[in-house]
């Protein structure tokens, strides 16, 4: 028996059988079950299972008749709406693949996930579809999309909406102001009530556990954005088992407020959720004080978060008039609760925050900590079906506990490989003891108890709020600016992020005293999604380089910590 076994849920099996099902049955069974049951609450706007399926299907006919077939993969951008469940699940009735964008991105950003993925068709709001728009057109024709299909969020929600469920001010000209359908050269657009009018009929389901069913994209060390190929039957297991874990039931009330392009929101979240029958709550942003209002009147049950949410909610002026008492489960990843506030929540509520660990990779958790028995600054014990080891990350050979090395990973949550990258999927991999591992890049070490801790990072990359910045493609957007000559990027300590990205430059020698630090910041924040864009720039006459010429990021992040450290 492994030393983690010993703190294992009780009741709980070490492993679950998946469903030889593909993940659209999860809905069409839920709908059938629960036709009068409450999918999902919008901005107080209620939408039935029975509702979801329809419009779902509807939406499916309409994707078919544009010329979608089995396994052709369709861009979904948008912000947390139901627009957004109804889209992905429409995209796999389709028989298609799911390539879920950031809606942070920007148009020099969003050209990689039309060209790599072979897109021909994307799906997204109002306010976000002339950006999408833009980048198609500037594409050479064979890859340009040929439709794109637009709601806007009042599609879903009454806009006199009031009470605790009304969105704050802040948010009303994004969520309310009404866009015109953008020119898409070579394509068409469309809106979003021409396609739920659709009369054709859906043709056969013709996917299962092992057809493609989403391709979500995680960046690296170097080059662009990778597209991990996820089957059906992987997000089955973590959303089944995210289920089981949590001790979930049809009778779950969520808060869906982490992003559903993201791989935890949409698995251990969505599908999680839609799976059980159960209720989820919609966010399409953090907002501490409309959180603090959902929890309270829906009597949300279950929660999965990033820390600083959980630190904003508890800093509101207003947290006394909040009833969070209904909660059961809180949890989440992405950066470390601080001890402080896990032990605050644990005096007021008697909640155990349970933090967890997972890449892209791995459809969200590979790493989990026991609800009952969690420890704090912890990534957990391997997850259901899984088996995580610790090894040299030069030998690849298994190393005892306590010492530190690279976290790998087997399971049937491990994606399949890299879309189009034979290389970095084989580079990714290796077999230990008959199975086929899959190499974080995480640097950890495994305690007494059987849980893993993280320790550092092989891999170059910043950890913002939880969501990850890889220098190597902040670089290459910022060698578009026709000021830097070159530029290398590390991380900056940040009170409220944890760690916020940072931007040394070497200025064109045509620029020097043109071009401010501020007017960097302003340009990235323009070019790419905010969270990447360097809240901090450093002006310098050159980088540190090696001998072969490479930049040593290395030393200008030693300098940094160092600073930091006073």
């Amino acid at each position: 028996m492994k030393a983690h076994h010993c703190f294992w849920p009780a009741r709980l099996p070490h492993a679950i059988s998946v469903p030889h099902t593909s993940l659209w049955d999860n809905l069409a069974i839920s709908a059938r079950r629960y036709p009068d049951k409450t999918a999902l609450i919008f901005l107080g706007q209620a939408l039935r299972y029975a509702d979801l399926l329809a419009q779902a299907e509807r939406l499916a006919a309409h994707l078919q008749h544009l010329g979608v077939q089995k396994g052709d993969r369709v861009v979904l951008n948008m912000q947390n709406c139901p627009q957004l469940v109804i889209a992905h699940f429409a995209i796999l009735r389709a028989n298609a693949v799911v390539v879920p964008v950031n809606p942070m991105n920007r148009a020099e950003e969003l050209k990689h996930y039309i060209v790599d993925p072979d897109a021909r068709v994307a799906i997204t709001t109002a306010d976000l579809a002339a950006e999408l728009a833009h980048a198609s057109n500037q594409l050479p024709a064979e890859h340009r999309l040929a439709h794109l299909v637009v709601t806007h969020f009042a599609d879903a929600f009454d806009t006199q909406v009031s009470g605790d469920d009304a969105p704050p001010q802040a948010w009303h000209t994004w969520l309310f102001t009404q866009h015109p359908l953008p020119e898409l050269d070579g394509g068409e657009a469309h809106t979003w009530q021409d396609a739920l009018a659709c009369a054709h009929k859906v043709g056969p389901l013709l996917v299962g556990p092992d057809d493609l069913a989403v391709l979500p994209y995680t960046s690296g060390t170097t080059g662009l954005p990778k597209g991990c190929m996820h089957p059906h039957r992987s997000i089955m297991h973590n959303a089944m088992a995210t289920a089981i874990w949590s001790g979930s039931t049809h009778e779950n009330v969520g808060l869906l407020v982490v992003p559903m392009f993201h791989i935890t929101g949409m698995t251990s979240v969505m599908h999680s959720g839609i799976y059980l029958g159960a209720t989820l709550v919609l966010m399409p942003r953090w907002d501490r004080e409309l959180a603090g209002r959902l929890i309270s009147k829906w009597q949300i049950t279950h929660w999965t978060n990033i820390p600083t949410m959980v630190i904003d909610l508890l800093g509101s002026p207003n947290f006394d008039k909040f009833n969070l008492k209904s909660l059961v489960h809180i949890g989440g990843g992405g950066a470390a609760m601080p001890q402080a506030v896990a032990q605050r929540l644990y005096e007021l509520y008697g909640l155990r925050y349970s933090e967890g660990y997972g890449l892209t990779e791995t459809a969200a958790p590979s790493h989990n900590n026991p609800p009952d028995a969690p420890k704090q600054q912890c990534l957990g014990i391997p997850f259901m079906s899984t088996d995580a080891r610790i090894v040299d990350p030069e030998t690849l050979q298994e190393l005892p506990q306590g010492e530190s090395g690279e976290i790998v990973i087997h399971g049937p949550e491990v994606f399949n490989g890299y879309w189009k990258q034979p290389e970095a999927t084989a580079a990714a991999f290796f077999v230990l003891d008959g199975k086929r591992f899959f190499r974080s890049g995480d640097l950890g070490r495994v305690d007494e108890d059987g849980y893993f801790f993280i320790t550092d990072r092989l891999k170059r990359m910043i950890n913002a709020s939880g969501f990850k910045v890889w220098p190597a493609e902040v670089e290459a957007l910022m060698f578009k600016h026709p000021a830097i000559q070159e530029a290398c990027i590390i991380s900056a300590r940040d009170s409220y992020r944890g760690e916020t990205v940072k931007a040394v430059v070497v200025l064109r020698a045509s620029h020097h005293g043109l071009v401010s630090e501020q007017d960097i910041i302003a340009w990235c924040r323009e070019h790419m999604a905010v969270y990447k864009a360097p809240t901090q720039v450093q002006f310098v006459d050159v980088l540190p380089k090696s001998g072969s010429g490479k930049v040593m990021w290395r030393a200008l992040q030693e300098a940094q910590a160092a600073a930091a450290r006073g």
